[in-house]
């Protein structure tokens, strides 16, 4: 008779839908992202416009068009520095990050705010990072070449590699507004 019962309980449990873990980290908020990529800057916060023409401009010459929309917030130092806040999907999710870009135009820094994936997490690697520091429009910005593909973040990979070199491109055009 007792084997009866645990026949039943562990039917039960086996039948009983299992909950999904989900990964939703917030690691920086704005502040601290402008503070951590430009520390001891001022920065000002702006809400910068492409028009149609300059979107077109944009997705021919770099054929991408992921998260572009034309009002951009931008943050601004005194010396036409730039912190763009962007959004892009990962595999389901999306991926929140932020890309500090020096006068001329050169990267920085880039840090990763928010990561909502289960997968892919790697690419808040500092070493992985880095390998946009120093890059300009002007780079090709292709994963595979001059940035490493995470194996098991392949697409978190590519779609912020797409989306700094987007960014890139939309400082380019912003650079002379400010």
């Amino acid at each position: 008779m007792r084997s009866k019962n645990w026949n039943t309980a562990l039917t039960g449990l086996l039948l009983a839908p299992i909950p999904l873990v989900a990964r939703a980290e917030i690691y920086l908020t704005e502040t601290q992202a402008a503070a951590v990529l430009f520390p001891g800057i001022q920065m000002e916060p702006r809400v910068m416009t492409l028009s149609s023409d300059e979107i077109k401009q944009i997705k021919k010459a770099k054929n991408n068009d992921q998260g572009l929309k034309p009002n951009v917030r931008v943050f601004w130092g005194p010396h036409k520095e730039a912190l763009f806040i962007d959004t892009v999907l990962g595999k389901h999710e999306f991926i929140t990050y932020a890309v500090a870009i020096d006068f001329p135009g050169q990267v920085k820094g880039i840090e990763i705010m928010d990561y909502r994936e289960t997968y892919g997490y790697q690419i808040r690697d500092k070493e992985w990072r880095k390998t946009f520091v120093g890059k300009t429009p002007k780079d090709p910005l292709k994963l595979d070449k001059d940035i490493p593909n995470i194996s098991g973040a392949t697409l978190s990979s590519k779609h912020v590699t797409d989306g700094v070199r987007r960014v890139l491109q939309t400082y380019e055009i912003f650079k002379d507004r400010i």
